[in-house]
């Protein structure tokens, strides 16, 4: 059952999360639907934007779905890690502007998700960011070490990490964990707009000049056999 769907409006891409039951979490088919909506932005013609949103009151994504995770034999969780690093690898790099609207939880995976994108936006009147792999006996793998050192201010980040520190809309972007925060009823319009706004810059200067600030992200590409 198909958990995202990916729209294309006034030229943008629109890649709605749709998992609400399961709070968006993450399995190896999701991480599927990821790739395969990247492969259909970077097959468009002309400049575009992505913009990854859903529909849910309080929640991005919870992350991992660890139930399902820990149920998988060693091959199929060896293959969901490396599929989740070449997710990330995509869509930091992706050949498009990128805006993540988060409208309420983002922990852990969600979290590490949004980190890749190029702009965040957050509700400001609920949901937190949080990266609590230290209170679940987790580590983070050298691509999602480098996706989430995207993350500007370090010493949010430290506390993120090694606290497992969770943070409000207002404190995500007073921390500049996000770009910008909107009440609910304004967030998926600004979204939009900012989205827009991205997708009218040349594309293809728009991605040379952000690849070229993310060199961490672009070493694991050959690793992966993206390259």
């Amino acid at each position: 059952m198909p958990t995202m769907t990916l729209n294309i409006n006034n030229g943008l891409h629109i890649l709605t999360l749709t998992n609400d039951d399961n709070e968006n979490t993450i399995t190896l088919d999701v991480l599927n639907e990821y790739l395969a909506a990247f492969d259909r932005v970077e097959q468009y013609q002309g400049n575009t934007a992505l913009l990854i949103t859903c529909g849910h009151q309080k929640t991005f994504s919870t992350g991992i779905n660890l139930v399902w995770l820990t149920a998988q034999t060693k091959q199929v969780r060896k293959e969901f890690l490396r599929t989740f690093d070449t997710v990330l690898y995509r869509l930091a790099l992706l050949n498009a502007p990128t805006v993540v609207c988060i409208n309420g939880n983002a922990y852990a995976g969600g979290a590490i998700i949004a980190a890749a994108a190029d702009f965040k936006i957050m509700r400001s009147d609920r949901g937190r960011f949080c990266l609590p792999e230290v209170d679940i006996n987790m580590s983070f793998p050298p691509v999602m070490a480098d996706i989430i050192d995207l993350i500007p201010n370090k010493h949010a980040l430290k506390h993120m990490t090694l606290m497992g520190t969770a943070y409000t809309g207002q404190e995500c972007e007073a921390l500049n964990i996000v770009d910008y925060i909107y009440p609910a009823e304004q967030l998926q319009d600004e979204a939009f707009t900012l989205a827009k706004k991205v997708a009218s810059k040349d594309r293809k200067s728009y991605t040379a000049i952000r690849n070229s600030l993310r060199p961490n992200i672009a070493r694991h590409g050959k690793k992966l056999g993206l390259i």
